[in-house]
């Protein structure tokens, strides 16, 4: 019994860094109490990419039995019900991996759309906590053809785990069981990645360096993530989430950096 004891404190305190990371989230989505306004002005450009991604949801469903038919084309020629078996687990591997990029490429468009409305949230966060750091000095296409740079190579290292993904997910029991949290786990990981970037990158901090630091705090930093990637899950739940997502990813930097984050105050 005494040694299981420090297996059992580690895991309690993995577990409660992973809850203090949703916390963060938690605390981002009392802005819609707090400050409204702030808030509807984040939701218009994620409504917008939404709408849009929708459609494109709808056309990529409404052909599914097509696609599964392309990616498996050496079960054509196998008999029942091998055939079936193989292509019902094909469908739920690219659910998986279609779910893993239509999230993360949703928080790259939305954020690149949404630039300056998402800049004001992380800005009055940052204010209202205190030790803001100066305002960026580098122009508003500069900036923004940094954060589309960053988005792209963050897309390509995930569209290489998502391919990775798609192949075990043929893997019975492991590739409808283990699989998808698995995609959860990566999923929240960069979707916490690229929300963290303002905070960041006004520091003068590479995504490198954001990697390296989120890497060293995972258990917060997948807290806060996979509770934002479940939460966009939702139909248009990443409307709603979307700007509270900004707010709580300018906490866990500041957390992770050592700077105070003390829950926000009321305005």
């Amino acid at each position: 019994m005494q040694e299981n004891r420090p297996n059992g404190s580690r895991a309690a305190g993995v577990l409660r860094q992973f809850l203090t990371g949703a916390g963060f989230l938690g605390q981002g989505l009392r802005l819609w109490i707090t400050a409204p306004r702030l808030m509807l002005i984040g939701a218009v450009p994620a409504l917008i990419v939404a709408a849009f991604y929708v459609a494109g949801i709808v056309v990529l469903l409404m052909n599914f039995d097509t696609v599964t038919a392309w990616a498996t084309p050496f079960a054509d020629e196998w008999s029942e019900p091998l055939r079936t078996i193989t292509r019902v687990v094909a469908t739920i591997a690219l659910l998986g991996i279609a779910v893993l990029l239509i999230l993360y490429t949703f928080t790259a468009v939305t954020l690149a759309v949404g630039d300056p409305f998402y800049e004001r949230i992380w800005r009055s966060v940052e204010k209202r906590l205190g030790n803001a750091p100066p305002e960026p000095e580098e122009g508003f296409w500069r900036s923004l053809g940094r954060s589309v740079g960053e988005a792209l190579r963050l897309l390509v290292v995930t569209a290489l785990i998502g391919v990775t993904l798609f192949v075990c997910g043929f893997v019975p029991v492991l590739g409808q069981t283990v699989v998808p949290v698995l995609g959860a786990l990566v999923g929240g990981w960069f979707l916490t990645l690229e929300l963290t970037g303002f905070a960041f990158t006004a520091r003068g901090m590479t995504l490198r360096t954001r990697r390296h630091i989120l890497g060293a705090r995972r258990a917060r930093t997948l807290g806060f993530g996979v509770l934002t990637y479940l939460l966009f899950l939702v139909p248009f739940g990443a409307v709603i989430v979307m700007p509270a997502a900004v707010a709580g990813a300018t906490l866990l930097s500041r957390d992770a950096l050592g700077t105070p984050a003390a829950p926000l105050p009321r305005p």
